[in-house]
């Protein structure tokens, strides 16, 4: 399979945007948009008939192919199992267990080129960003197509959640009309996007995207399925709302599988609850709000995302582009991520006012002393894959 050139940069940038956040842990490193209920089931549908797709045996053109227990069975037998190892590991570690195996996986760098020679058979990818890459054959993909399946971790019930938003506890209780008109107009902006994804992708694009055009187009429906599906497949009704049985079941994977080498900050994450990382109310009353008028105690703020300009973050880039922040009395500068920036940390000593991070990011950070709270949840599924070619795994 021919190698291209940018594989290296489209992988590296979810990858970078995936590490979690252990300072102060003593660890290591213009159409209306159609924003119904029916809109999002579409949406949600597309999503499980995928998801089905992918967790059910072959018989096409490729033959029949095992099932995901006993792919996931050869594969860790024969220690082709991988993944990154830089704290989105947990639900492959979850995985592993549930069958009985040992919680082992080989190291997978920034590109697809192991998967590719198969030196993994069962490669960790986001699906908005590497399986996307393995599938398509535009600048920078492995151009596999129909020949490979996945393994989803939502159907597996070892989920996580991701990209949610935060800010400091200490800012949400000084300025709570500027965190519910802030919750407001980036809910309305994914709402935007998830029924306009490709409207959406262009937007990012247009903002100084990080990836190819077709890339950011991928992305951008793929990521719209995360936020309008759950992970039980159902369509999301409330962007954005808090999902507390979701949340605890990232909660709990975590507590099983997080190490911390900080003893301190290990025994605080293990009696961590809901209630000390998470705030229902701003997301209630932004969502209650019929009109989006709000007294905000601060006209201009930030929010920092985990990585460069794409399509994972395109709410708050519609947001801004369609003028909702400035409906609500805000301007917003939206901070690109990257290399040794921390979502947390700047967040934490005030650099910026919000950020996206993933609830298990937080939660370690507040057990290292940080005072982080969640006000919103953005991605209601995992988008974690295991990545497979069915010639590797055929049925006897």
């Amino acid at each position: 399979m021919k190698k291209k050139t940018l594989k290296k940069l489209l992988c590296a940038t979810m990858i970078a945007a995936m590490t979690v956040s252990f300072v102060g842990c003593g660890s290591s490193d213009e159409p209306a948009a159609d924003t119904s209920a029916e809109s999002a089931a579409d949406t949600a549908d597309e999503a499980a008939d995928t998801s089905e797709a992918a967790d059910t045996t072959d018989t096409s053109e490729t033959g029949a192919v095992m099932s995901n227990e006993e792919i996931i069975r050869k594969a860790a037998g024969e220690g082709k199992v991988s993944n990154w190892g830089i704290g989105n590991e947990y639900e492959i570690l979850a995985l592993l267990a549930k069958y009985d195996l040992p919680t082992e996986y080989l190291s997978e760098d920034f590109t697809m080129d192991a998967f590719d020679d198969d030196s993994s058979t069962l490669a960790s990818a986001m699906t908005y960003n590497e399986l996307g890459l393995v599938k398509n054959d535009y600048d920078g993909g492995y151009a596999y197509g129909d020949s490979v399946g996945y393994i989803d971790m939502n159907d597996e019930g070892v989920a996580m959640l991701e990209d949610n938003i935060f800010c400091k506890k200490s800012f949400a209780e000084e300025n709570p009309e500027t965190v519910k008109a802030f919750l407001y107009a980036s809910i309305k902006g994914w709402e935007y996007a998830v029924a306009n994804p490709e409207e959406a992708a262009q937007i990012v694009y247009e903002a100084g995207s990080s990836v190819s055009q077709d890339h950011q187009s991928y992305m951008a429906s793929e990521v719209a399925k995360l936020v309008s599906t759950d992970m039980s497949g159902n369509a999301v009704s409330e962007v954005g709302k808090i999902d507390d049985a979701a949340m605890q079941q990232t909660l709990d994977i975590a507590k099983k599988y997080v190490t911390l080498d900080d003893s301190t900050a290990q025994e605080a994450f293990s009696a961590l609850t809901l209630d000390d990382i998470r705030d229902t109310s701003f997301y209630e009353a932004a969502a209650a709000s019929t009109d989006g008028k709000f007294n905000v105690e601060k006209n201009e703020v930030s929010i920092q995302l985990k990585w460069l300009p794409q399509a994972q973050f395109m709410g708050y880039y519609v947001a801004n582009a369609k003028g909702y922040y400035d409906e609500v009395g805000l301007t917003v500068n939206i901070v690109s991520g990257g290399g040794d920036i921390s979502e947390t940390t700047a967040v934490n000593n005030g650099t910026v006012d919000f950020g996206v991070t993933w609830p298990t990011n937080m939660a370690v950070a507040d057990a290292g002393g940080m005072d982080l709270v969640e006000v919103a949840q953005i991605y209601q599924r995992s988008g974690m894959t295991l990545v497979y070619k069915y010639d590797n795994f055929k049925a006897e």
